[in-house]
């Protein structure tokens, strides 16, 4: 017997179609199915991530879960405010909620909607230093750094805009690294409406090139606050699709903001 399952395509930090990241979103019931057919669910919507999320007792308070093609995730940006935008304007009025709540692997996550956009509460996560240098993973892309830390992902500063902008990535030397995914960035070119620009690379995860990354931003915004000796920042994320973040340090925490715009609703079948 087949059963039928809501699913959702929203492009996240974004305000017209086509552009910002794709994310899965499902709405569930119940128990959860099996790691394995979620990853296998997430393999099938062969996008970056697919949400999964299901309501709890408390009004405005839900479990998230993120998978990509290949595994799940501690932290997810794009999908959680595309979660957010579904539970508000696509699923159901939540006007009379100022925030929904959000319990996940990386704890409670808080997601405001104010003046027309969305603004994830997540947890800071800013770069020390690595014992790896520039040349030690000059591999990595056809340009070299000019510094190299880490956090949960390994952070990777090039001096100017257009080396983001132009690098290309050496996949299988990304994938020999001991970090969940690569991020590179560097200050934008002056004139610009954005104070600083990231591409982010994942392949060992199924996720070559994420188009605009949320979790990310927990350590791009310490670094470039700290560059920038100020608290409030734009973003842009240099990816072919292309993505614009309002970025907050708030010292332990961060605070992200960005729209979303519904692509589809369907119906998926599991027998």
């Amino acid at each position: 017997m087949k059963t039928e399952y809501t699913i959702f395509q929203i492009d996240a930090f974004t305000d017209s179609l086509f552009k910002g990241n794709p994310a899965a979103v499902v709405p569930w019931e119940g128990e959860w199915l099996p790691d394995l057919k979620l990853i296998e669910l997430a393999s099938e919507n062969n996008l970056s991530e697919t949400a999964f999320f299901r309501p709890r007792k408390e009004k405005g308070e839900y479990d998230l879960r993120w998978f990509t093609p290949g595994v799940e995730v501690d932290l997810c940006g794009h999908a959680t405010l595309a979660t957010a935008f579904a539970i508000y304007e696509v699923l159901e009025n939540k006007s009379d909620v100022s925030s929904l709540k959000f319990h996940t692997k990386s704890g409670l996550l808080e997601v405001f909607r104010e003046n027309g956009k969305y603004y994830l509460d997540f947890p800071a996560r800013p770069p020390v230093k690595t014992e790896y240098s520039p040349n030690d993973v000059a591999s990595c892309f056809n340009i070299k750094a000019k510094e190299i830390l880490k956090a949960r992902d390994i952070l990777f500063v090039f001096e100017k805009e257009s080396d983001v902008r132009n690098l290309i990535p050496n996949h299988e030397a990304l994938k020999n690294l001991p970090f969940f995914a690569a991020i590179v960035t560097a200050p934008a070119d002056s004139g610009k409406s954005y104070d600083f620009v990231s591409r982010f690379f994942a392949p060992a995860k199924g996720v070559p090139e994420d188009p605009v990354t949320g979790s990310s931003h927990c350590t791009l915004i310490p670094y470039w606050s700290e560059k920038f000796g100020k608290k409030e920042l734009n973003a842009y994320q240099a990816s072919a699709r292309g993505g614009h973040l309002v970025c907050e340090d708030r010292e332990e925490r961060v605070r992200i903001g960005g729209n979303c715009k519904l692509y589809m609703k369907g119906t998926f079948y599991l027998e």
